[in-house]
C-alpha cells in the first residue's frame, strides 16, 4: 500500500501540520501521486523552503500553473518571504489552486526543527478548503525531555499533564493531539526501530483518529489500526 493511499488523500486541499516530517512528506505524496498521473501542487499556508530538483515557481500567473502542472510533477509555488530564503502562500486563492490542480498539499504548521509540536492559539494555518489534516509526530522525540524535544515545550506540558523535564511519551502525546483536535489523521515518522514502533502503536491506541507510522527516509509505511 502506497503512502497516499494509507493516508487517505484525497483530491483536493490537504494540511499537514506538526513537527518531524512535514516538508518531506510533502514531497514523498507529491512524488508518488504525480507517478501515478495526478497534477500536484506543493505550498505553505505558512513558511517553506524551495523543494530541490523540482519546479519551484515565484508569484506564478494561473497559465503558468496550470503549464507546470501539465508535466505531472509535483510542483511548488509560493511568494517569496524577504530575507527568510522561503516561500509563503500564493498570491492565487487556494479555492483557485484546487481547481488548477489534481491535489494541493499544503504545510500549514512550523515546528522549528523539533519532532513534537504544541500549538498557540494562531496556529496552525489551515486553509478552510483543506479536507483533512495530517499531523505528524516525530518518534525520535520520544524518550527526550520535553523541553528539548516539543516546539512551544510549556504549552506542551501543560495540555500534556507532565513536566518540561519529563521525557516525552506516546501518552504525553496523545493528551497533547486530544486537547487540541487540530487534525483528522496522525502519522508517526522516524519509526525506524523495533522501539519505535511500538510507541507509535501505543500512540495510535490512544487517538480517536486513523493513524499510521513509518519512515519517510527509507520509505517503509504500515497502518497503526
Amino acid at each position: 500500500m502506497g503512502l497516499a493511499e494509507l493516508l487517505d488523500i484525497r483530491p483536493g486541499v490537504t494540511a499537514v501540520i506538526g513537527g518531524g516530517g512535514k516538508t518531506t512528506l510533502l514531497r514523498t505524496l507529491g512524488e508518488e501521486l504525480a507517478e501515478g498521473g495526478a497534477r500536484v501542487l506543493l505550498c505553505a499556508t505558512t513558511k517553506i523552503f524551495p523543494f530541490e530538483d523540482l519546479p519551484n515557481l515565484i508569484n506564478p500567473s494561473e497559465k503558468a500553473l496550470a503549464e507546470a502542472l501539465a508535466a505531472r510533477r509535483p510542483v511548488c509555488a509560493g511568494a517569496l518571504v524577504p530575507g527568510t530564503g522561503k516561500l509563503t502562500a500564493p498570491a492565487i486563492p487556494m479555492a483557485r489552486l484546487a481547481e488548477l490542480a489534481d491535489y494541493v498539499l499544503a504545510e500549514a504548521d512550523g515546528s522549528a526543527g523539533r519532532p513534537l509540536k504544541a500549538h498557540a492559539p494562531h496556529e496552525p494555518v489551515i486553509p478552510p478548503e483543506a479536507n483533512q489534516a495530517v499531523c505528524v509526530v516525530g518518534a525520535s522525540g520520544f524518550g527526550r525531555p520535553i523541553a528539548e524535544a516539543a516546539h512551544r515545550p510549556a504549552l506542551y506540558a501543560r495540555l500534556s499533564g507532565v513536566p518540561e523535564d519529563a521525557p516525552a511519551a506516546p501518552e504525553a502525546e496523545a493528551a497533547v493531539l486530544l486537547a487540541e483536535g487540530l487534525h483528522t489523521r496522525v502519522f508517526v515518522n522516524q519509526a525506524e526501530t523495533a522501539e519505535a514502533r511500538e510507541q507509535a502503536s501505543a500512540l495510535a491506541a490512544l487517538l480517536s483518529c486513523p493513524a499510521a507510522a513509518g519512515s519517510l527516509m527509507r520509505k517503509e509505511y504500515f497502518p497503526c489500526w
